[in-house]
């Protein structure tokens, strides 16, 4: 019990951050006063003393291995002794217990000896036979004497592949095999080659599943990080695109893309999202449901913070706005940052349709979004403590109907909650096929028998219907969840002191939420606070009214449409004389 009086009691009191960095979003003209400051040394320890490391004795070294280390390159780096390196791989690869990693030893043009290592299944075979074992044992492709680095000569004149690059360090050359490389490693050269071969199995492009729409492109994300991107460069040719490439997961190393175009984004958005993929320091990160966890402002928050979408048309919108996108090998989903409350209420389809037609749909998600989350804390409250405020029609209606009910309304109301989430949970784990019709013929044989035997009065279950049907409105899974959450706290407030309880809940939920920063970019933003908005956050004006991007995102340029962006009618302009 004092743990949640403590929870409770945090909210309300300002505590300093401790050992956290935190990050403002600037104006380009502003200096964070922070910035230049000199941070202590980290040998010393809290008392401002520097820590004393004792040293231990080694034992001598002996003759042979004083020769033999000093002989040997650094630790790390390559050797230019073949059999050094071949021993030194089956270490890395733990062969020959590691069954799957292919080691072939030849000879280049029947002279010279070297190998290959590579992933089985991760390499297109007919390329590693054709283009590399071929052309190295071809003895036709060499001069009777090699000029220089057989590694330079290869590179240059010998391996017609369109990717090739060289190494001296045993961690490249293992990291990149993992992701599907192959390496060459010759006789003599104390670096190797990394081959492009990859050529492993993929899912082919489908239809969106979670972000349907009847207009736009229907077109979603594959596992496959090469194909995503390359979806996103087909809607955004500019060569000021830039993809760059860092690795997350001590162990398993997943490649994570960072998309941003250079001259729009904000350069500390960009160091911000780099510094803390940086940061990561666990051993498996899967896709970017796991990213966002590790890489959001406040991760015990209900809102998400990152915006998740799995349409690469709607992350080029946004990465055109200044926003930066993350995709990891092997997740069918962008993560968008910074994000904003208003942001997940958005859809792509709302780009193809007509400026009203837009604003329509926008607060017809916004009603249900609020149906969803206050409805069923509003009915309790009003049936408890707030009866005088219901009609008499209505009021002696819903005391008929509640008249064999032995439970409270709270009861109902969590009976029927809890109820509707099992049916909704067990419809998505069962197979496509039966999971649709499990949910319809579930809710109505569970609704039906729950009235009739008295557990629960008829109007509840309208409420929960109107309920679930406003909580589906949300185009955005991750929050149309935290709504879910949110729903249960209206209930028990509006259970324990009626609208006050809820307008309490409110203003808890409200005040936390506002507090929320999406990489220094407030969640309630423009509302909350009040900055500089345009057409397209709770109403979506015209695409010809769009002309500057989001103002809290300090974009370097924030001009992304002329001053008549509908410039074939010049007549039409503002201001001018007919």
């Amino acid at each position: 019990m004092s743990g949640v009086i403590n929870t409770i009691k945090n909210l309300f009191t300002y505590k300093e951050p401790v050992n956290s960095e935190g990050f403002e979003l600037l104006e380009k003209n502003e200096v964070s006063d922070e910035q230049g400051e000199d941070r202590g040394d980290e040998s010393e320890n809290a008392g401002g003393e520097p820590t004393k490391r004792k040293r231990g004795k080694k034992p001598p070294l002996k003759v042979e291995e004083w020769n033999e280390a000093k002989n040997s390159p650094p630790e790390g780096i390559l050797s230019s002794d073949l059999n050094t390196n071949l021993k030194k791989i089956k270490q890395e690869f733990l062969v020959p217990k590691n069954s799957d990693v292919v080691i072939r030893e030849f000879k280049i043009a029947q002279k010279i000896n070297a190998f290959i290592v590579f992933i089985d299944g991760m390499v297109d075979k007919a390329v590693v036979n054709d283009f590399v074992l071929r052309q190295l044992m071809d003895p036709e492709n060499f001069p009777d004497t090699i000029q220089g680095s057989p590694v330079e000569y290869i590179v240059d004149n010998v391996l017609a592949i369109n990717q090739l690059e060289r190494v001296k360090e045993y961690e490249k050359a293992v990291k990149e095999v993992l992701s599907g490389l192959t390496a060459l490693f010759i006789d003599g050269c104390s670096e190797c080659i990394l081959i492009e071969t990859r050529g492993f199995e993929k899912r082919s492009i489908e239809k969106p599943s979670l972000e349907t729409v009847i207009r736009g492109a229907q077109e979603a994300f594959t596992e496959n990080l090469r194909t995503n991107i390359t979806l996103i460069r087909r809607i955004i040719k500019n060569r000021h695109l830039v993809t760059e490439f860092v690795s997350v997961g001590k162990t398993n190393n997943a490649n994570c893309g960072i998309m941003y175009i250079e001259g729009i984004v904000n350069p500390d958005i960009v160091k911000e999202v780099k510094r803390r993929l940086e940061g990561i320091d666990i051993d498996l990160v899967m896709g970017g449901g796991m990213l966002g966890q590790l890489i959001e402002d406040s991760p015990f928050a209900l809102f998400p913070q990152v915006l998740s979408t799995e349409r690469p048309d709607r992350t080029a919108s946004l990465i055109m706005e200044g926003r930066v996108a993350l995709i990891v090998d092997g997740a069918p989903f962008a993560e968008v940052v910074p994000t904003t409350f208003f942001e997940h209420l958005h859809t792509s389809e709302e780009a193809f349709s007509v400026w009203y037609f837009g604003t329509f749909l926008r607060f017809v998600r916004f009603f249900g979004m609020l149906v969803s989350a206050i409805l069923p804390g509003m009915y309790i409250a009003l049936t408890t403590y707030h009866q005088e405020m219901i009609p008499t029609d209505l009021l002696a209606t819903i005391a008929l109907t509640r008249e064999n009910v032995p439970f409270p309304v709270l009861v109902e109301v969590l009976i029927m909650e809890i109820s509707f989430e099992l049916i909704r949970e067990a419809g998505i784990r069962m197979p496509t096929v039966i999971g649709p019709a499990l949910g319809i013929i579930g809710a109505l044989i569970l609704g039906q028998a729950a009235v009739a035997a008295n557990l629960v009065s008829p109007i509840i279950i309208i409420i929960i219907a109107i309920t679930g049907l406003g909580s589906f409105s949300g185009p955005n899974y991750p929050l149309a969840f935290s709504i879910r959450i949110i729903r249960f706290i209206f209930s028990i407030f509006g259970a324990i002191a009626g609208f006050y309880g809820i307008s309490v809940a409110i203003f808890i939920i409200g005040g936390v939420a506002c507090g929320i920063k999406s990489f220094g970019v407030p969640y309630f933003v423009p509302i909350a606070p009040r900055t500089k908005s345009g057409p397209d956050i709770i109403i979506r004006g015209p695409i010809w009214h769009q002309k500057e991007r989001p103002d809290y995102l300090n974009p370097l340029d924030k001009k992304r449409a002329g001053d008549n962006a509908r410039g074939w009618t010049k007549g039409e302009q503002k201001g001018d004389k007919k």
